[in-house]
């Protein structure tokens, strides 16, 4: 399978791009379940509308200092293309830290439990990775090494793992675990731990696949941060259960 043309249409001479689509496509849907979800959560749905005003601009930002952070070699010379997020060009990483701190500011203004506000959202960001790497497909990025495999993806003429697409579906299956997980919560964060742990798993065994990966030295980057998010998140999965049953 060959990635049709990455520019969904124009618009008085300004091509709109998939990638930006689906991204903006995943932040909506992700907005209106939890939206939909807050009261189980004891968080009010304009509260989840005001966060979302400030954790949309805020996430993308961090998914973009976090990519070029660690690509600073593709834009020295040229810093202007920083700004350049169409083509591509964000780290999930970067955006989910942007979007803990954010949360936590926006939950001590509003006096909000900061572990209710992610059990409720982290469901939705798995939903929005399903669908935004979708845009990696797009725009022929994210894939992994050669492969023969019947449903390897063409890139420049050569047939490779659709990594995109192994992310996605592992996404998509970790959205519908947690939102079952939801309704059986026993405690405060353990939605988010499971995200935390679960996700970090996928991403260590996909990146490894991964042909474009962020470098830190000798080290793949995605696996280096996953590997700490799984064991902060296990670590705060034993201490928060515990303290539940003290």
């Amino acid at each position: 399978m060959r990635a049709p043309d990455p520019v969904a249409f124009s618009l008085f001479g300004f091509d709109i791009r998939w990638y930006g689509l689906l991204i903006a496509l995943g932040f909506i849907l992700a907005i209106f379940l939890a939206y939909r979800r807050a009261g189980d959560f004891g968080i009010k749905g304009d509260e989840v509308i005001d966060f979302a005003v400030w954790l949309m601009p805020l996430s993308i930002i961090g998914a973009r200092l976090y990519y070029v952070l660690f690509s600073w070699d593709m834009y020295k010379d040229d810093p202007m293309s920083v700004f350049d997020i169409r083509s591509g060009g964000l780290a999930i990483h970067g955006g989910i830290i942007a979007g803990v701190i954010t949360a936590a500011v926006f939950c001590k203004v509003h006096r909000i439990n900061m572990l209710d506000l992610l059990d409720l959202i982290f469901p939705e960001v798995a939903l929005g990775q399903a669908i935004g790497r979708w845009g990696n497909f797009f725009n022929s990025e994210a894939h992994g090494g050669p492969t023969d495999l019947p449903w390897a993806i063409e890139v420049d003429g050569e047939l490779v793992h659709p990594t995109f697409l192994y992310e996605s579906i592992w996404c998509l299956l970790l959205f519908a675990f947690l939102i079952w997980m939801s309704k059986r919560r026993k405690f405060k964060g353990q939605i988010v731990c499971l995200y935390g742990m679960l996700y970090s798993v996928e991403r260590c065994a996909v990146e490894a696949l991964r042909t474009d990966s962020l470098m830190i030295g000798p080290f793949r980057q995605a696996q280096v941060i996953s590997v700490a998010i799984f064991a902060v998140s296990l670590a705060a999965y034993i201490y928060l259960s515990r303290k539940k049953r003290a």
